[in-house]
C-alpha cells in the first residue's frame, strides 16, 4: 500500500470489482441484506482510511445494482465511522471496542447501527450476558434501527446453551424498558 501505490490500486480496483459482481449476484439470488466486512481496515488512521481505501469501500458500496439494505462493518474502526458512512451503508456496525452512544452520535440517527457485544461475554456465567445485553439495549436508548449483534464473530469454544441465553434474553429485554 505504501510502498508501490500502483500496485495497490490495481489489486484494489479487481477486488473491488469481483465484490460488486459477488454481491450483486447474492442480490439476484434473492438475498435481503449484504454486509461489507472488513478486519483488518481499523489498523489504518482516519487519514490512511481516506485515502487507501475509502474509494474503493465507495466503489462498492455504490455498485450494488438493486437496492437492499447495506450493512457497513470493520473491527477497531471506532475512528473511521464518520468516514465508513460517508463510504455507504444502511446500517453500520460496531465491534465491541466503541461505546454504541458514542458511535451513534458519531454517525447520526439517519442510519442504523449493528452490534456490539464483545463475543467473549459468551464465554462467561449466562447473569453475565444478560447483563451486557441489558447494557447494551439501554445504550440504544429504544431507538429504532437498534440491530442487537456481537461485534465480531462468535467464538468456536462458545457454548450453545450461551448463545440460546443471549438471543432469549434479548428478545426478553428489547420489548421492555428497564434500568
Amino acid at each position: 500500500m505504501y510502498q508501490d501505490r500502483l500496485a495497490w490500486d490495481t489489486l484494489m480496483e479487481k477486488i473491488s470489482e469481483v465484490v460488486i459482481r459477488y454481491l450483486n449476484a447474492q442480490v439476484q439470488s434473492g438475498v435481503q441484506a449484504l454486509q461489507l466486512f472488513d478486519s483488518w481496515v481499523g489498523c489504518l488512521s482516519p487519514s490512511d482510511y481516506e485515502e487507501y481505501v475509502f474509494p474503493y469501500s465507495k466503489k462498492v458500496m455504490d455498485g450494488v445494482a438493486d437496492k437492499v439494505p447495506m450493512i457497513h462493518f470493520a473491527t477497531s474502526s471506532a475512528m473511521l465511522l464518520k468516514c465508513m458512512k460517508r463510504a455507504g451503508g444502511d446500517i453500520i456496525g460496531l465491534d465491541w471496542r466503541v461505546d454504541l452512544k458514542e458511535a451513534w452520535a458519531r454517525v447520526g440517527y439517519d442510519v442504523a447501527i449493528q452490534g456490539n457485544l464483545d463475543p467473549v461475554i459468551l464465554l462467561g456465567p449466562i447473569d453475565l450476558i444478560e447483563k451486557e445485553v441489558k447494557r447494551i439495549l439501554n445504550s440504544a436508548e429504544g431507538r429504532p434501527g437498534h440491530i442487537f449483534n456481537l461485534g465480531h464473530g462468535i467464538l468456536p469454544n462458545t457454548p450453545v446453551d450461551h448463545v440460546v441465553a443471549l438471543v432469549e434474553a434479548v428478545h426478553r429485554y428489547s420489548s421492555k424498558s428497564f434500568s
